[in-house]
């Protein structure tokens, strides 16, 4: 059987050492061929052989390493059940099924609530299960039944926790700030002075608030390994125990129950900052998320009604009003609007939509009302495929951080090393036999070092970098290909569908008589009507736009090789090559126009004659796109060579070449050279990225170090892809390459911070230099400002 990938949401990691042991921890598993585990998403991705290993058995490693499984709760309605026994058969069916932890079947209610894991068993499942033994489920929408999001309810939590400690630990705060001169005017009341009284402050600080770090602690030292809850269990237990030992001693002077309390309250609001940005980076996918209405109108038995979104099955044909979001993917059966698909494509201006085009979920109508048929719904639409490869490429690990990975997984012990040999030489060198001093030096060394801002360095930066991307219409499909964009340093551009607009469309309608011009145009866009050849639709289609009626055409006769013969009115038309002329013994003009030239700028020249006099010269060609020239024009401005390949003969490549500002052209390559082209270009020690839609653009895309495809193209080629450009537009490219490199930019600056705090905070807490509420707080926000950088680039303003 082949390897089986899932994604499984963790609870109870504190930094990166925590997704560093469990990475381990789950890649010794006989049948676990990889784990990737991201600290910032809190979710790890584990191929595994279902032969040798099944789900249920890596979800129990993750538990015995001392987390948790992040279970979902589903609340359904349950229509069809008449006793108990219903009840009892649904709870005991889907309580076997794998992957579903329990289930409750209410009768009365006529509801069931189900915690079940999402890596293992989608909601979809569930509710087919229910079906198939003769029941109805349907998603609760009211407002009760809301699943709460796992964040919010951690925020809540930590902010509830940090408001007890703060009014805890506040006198405490407030004795020791009283031990200071430049505060001596400060009245202290005697009780807050009590050592008994500060023990009862702290004890609940220590044990109940800080509980976390002990459990954390202790998951991770009988696993073997070691994590910032050590650290900060360390710090704070020794200058709280040692404070008891001063009480029960007798010497109620220089205690340090303040410490202890202050650093947990302090290192609670660092992490209820954290918790919030870590929030804040995945706004992107949040939003997208919000985009798709939960209802939709449908038309069924020839009524329209609303139903969930979840209802909605391929086929149904759905209502949309003016200024309502498009509830699934489908295309359109009657009506005309324009819609606003900025959301999914960056394009701010609305794209018309008439029968037969088509239209995605998320969108917004803006103008009309239209009629819809469903041919993508749940996860299979636009918007799900776009939501799972942002949310892939967040999951995912950028190269840039196996150096931080590797730093994270020997950190804490070295910094417990560095803590003890502090103690040692304060003890017997520094202030020989002063015990004080020599423990508070120890304790603002384990307090300071913090793993956490190592760890979220890369993850966040991606997060927020491919967020920012997505919203403009950059799909990177993962962290690597983040990285690796800005390395490249040449451009390979296929020609159409990707400079071009793809369709031929006509350039030059040049005439023997001006007065006549429009009367010709009209005589030719008619006589092309029936034709179904791209050239001639470009002529009809040209006719339409600038003519408001067309005549009728009385007989139509197309000629094989030579073009086309029709009677419109009493009159002959002839339109086709020039040989058709001569085959109608019709004189060529060549005045009307330079022929030879057109020829050579890659067009079709189509001939026009009428009752036998050679009236008009018509040229049609697949033009350049409106910004493909000012697109290749700043990429080269950026210092990338930009080379364009296509299969056309040189004459027409060369044309569009030039009139795209691109000096370098390969014309005339078979498609499957296209591949071989690209590595030969690699073999130059060039660092290359293939721009391409067709079907015949993939193993060239495959093949190049990073494979851009336009999301105008096939589906084919946005899967050998690594970035999809949901928008024709060749600005996008540059788009691609600057936000790769702005995000690449803001990691260096999140690791070089990460790693400077630690390697300038730790001598300097090893000097005696540091208090240790001091030393807890700069570990708190260390992290916070990681994450704060990392969020700048939500608000990068690209150049379009």
């Amino acid at each position: 059987m082949d390897d089986q990938k899932r994604e499984i949401a963790i609870t109870g990691m504190t930094c990166a050492a925590c997704a560093n042991r469990i990475e381990k921890g789950l890649k010794r598993l006989d049948g676990v061929a990889s784990a990737n585990v991201n600290f910032a998403t809190e979710k790890a991705a584990v191929t595994f052989d279902p032969d040798h290993i099944d789900l249920d058995e890596v979800e129990q490693q993750i538990r015995k390493l001392g987390y948790d499984v992040l279970m979902e709760d589903a609340h359904l309605n349950i229509a069809g059940m008449t006793c108990a026994a219903c009840s009892a058969r649904i709870e005991k069916v889907l309580s076997r099924t794998p992957g579903i932890q329990t289930v409750n079947v209410n009768l009365a209610l006529e509801t069931a609530n189900v915690s079940y894991d999402p890596a293992a068993v989608e909601l979809e499942d569930i509710l087919q299960k229910v079906k198939k033994i003769g029941y109805e489920a349907t998603p609760r929408t009211d407002d009760t039944a809301e699943h709460t999001d796992h964040r919010q309810r951690e925020i809540q939590e930590k902010t509830r926790k940090l408001i007890i400690s703060a009014i805890l630990s506040l006198p405490l705060l407030w004795t020791m700030f009283a031990h200071f001169s430049f505060t001596s005017w400060m009245y202290v009341p005697n009780i807050f002075m009590n050592p008994y009284f500060q023990w009862a402050l702290a004890t609940p600080v220590q044990f109940w608030i800080g509980g976390t770090f002990y459990k954390g602690a202790y998951s991770a030292l009988r696993n073997g390994s070691a994590n910032m809850d050590v650290l900060v269990s360390l710090g704070t237990s020794a200058a709280y125990f040692y404070s008891i030992y001063l009480v029960l001693t007798g010497s109620a002077h220089g205690l340090y129950f303040e410490t202890s309390a202050v650093l947990i309250t302090l290192i609670l609001l660092g992490k209820l900052f954290e918790a919030r940005a870590k929030g804040r980076s995945s706004e992107a996918i949040q939003k997208l998320m919000k985009l798709q209405p939960q209802v939709a109108t449908v038309e069924r038995n020839g009524e329209t009604a609303e139903i969930s979104i979840h209802e909605v099955v391929l086929g149904d044909v759905l209502v949309i009003r003016p200024g309502a979001s498009i509830p699934v993917d489908g295309t359109v059966l009657s009506g005309t609007s324009a819609v606003d698909e900025s959301m999914l494509t960056g394009e701010s201006l609305p794209v018309d939509k008439h029968s037969g085009d088509e239209v995605f979920a998320a969108t917004v109508n803006a103008n009309g009302s239209l009629r819809i048929e469903a041919s993508s719904v749940g996860n299979d639409t636009v918007l799900s495929n776009i939501i799972r490869v942002v949310e892939e490429a967040q999951g995912s690990k950028a190269p840039i951080q196996r150096l931080a990975d590797q730093i994270s997984g020997v950190f804490v012990p070295i910094v417990v090393g560095i803590a003890v040999l502090t103690f040692l030489v304060w003890y017997f060198a520094v202030a020989p036999g002063d015990f004080a001093a020599s423990l508070t030096s120890m304790i603002a060394v384990l307090v300071i070092a913090c793993p956490c801002a190592l760890g979220l360095a890369t993850p966040t930066s991606i997060m927020a970098g491919s967020g920012r991307a997505a919203e403009q219409g950059v799909l990177f499909k993962t962290a690597e290909a983040m990285e690796q964009t800005r390395s490249i340093d040449t451009v390979v551009f296929d020609k159409t569908g990707t400079i071009t607009k793809g369709l031929p469309e006509l350039t030059d309608f040049h005439t023997r008589n001006e007065t006549s011009r429009v009367t010709l145009l009209a005589l030719a866009a008619a006589s092309e009507g029936d034709s179904e050849h791209p050239v001639a639709k470009a002529i009809t289609t040209y006719g339409i736009e600038h003519l408001s009626t067309l005549p009728v055409v009385d007989m139509f006769e197309a000629i094989p090789g030579y073009g086309i013969r029709t009677v419109i009115g009493g009159q002959t038309i002839l339109l086709g090559t020039k040989n058709l002329l001569s085959r109608y013994d019709v004189e060529f003009d060549s005045t009307i126009a330079a022929v030879e030239q057109m020829e050579g700028q890659g067009k079709t020249v189509m001939f026009m004659a009428v009752d036998g006099i050679h009236e008009a010269i018509i040229a049609v060609a697949d033009t350049i796109k409106d910004t493909s020239k000012q697109a290749i024009s700043e990429l080269r401005a950026m210092g990338l060579d930009v080379i364009m390949l296509t299969g056309d003969q040189k004459i027409t490549a060369e044309a569009i070449a030039s009139a795209a500002g691109i000096d370098h052209v390969i014309a005339g390559v078979l498609p499957d050279r296209k591949a071989e082209v690209i590595r030969s270009l690699q073999a130059e020690g060039k660092r290359v990225a293939m721009v391409g839609d067709g079907i015949n653009d993939a193993p060239a895309l495959a093949v190049a170090d990073i494979g851009m495809a336009m999301g105008t193209g096939t589906a084919v080629a946005m899967e050998a892809a690594d970035v999809t450009l949901m928008h024709g537009d060749l600005l996008r490219v540059v788009d691609t390459v600057q936000m790769s490199q702005l995000t690449v930019r803001n990691i260096k600056q999140n690791l070089f911070w990460a790693l400077a705090y630690n390697s300038v905070g730790i001598p300097i807490a090893a000097a005696g230099l540091l208090a240790p509420w001091l030393a807890g707080a700069a570990m708190a926000f260390s992290s916070v400002s990681v994450v704060l950088n990392a969020l700048r680039l939500q608000r990068v303003k690209l150049k379009h």
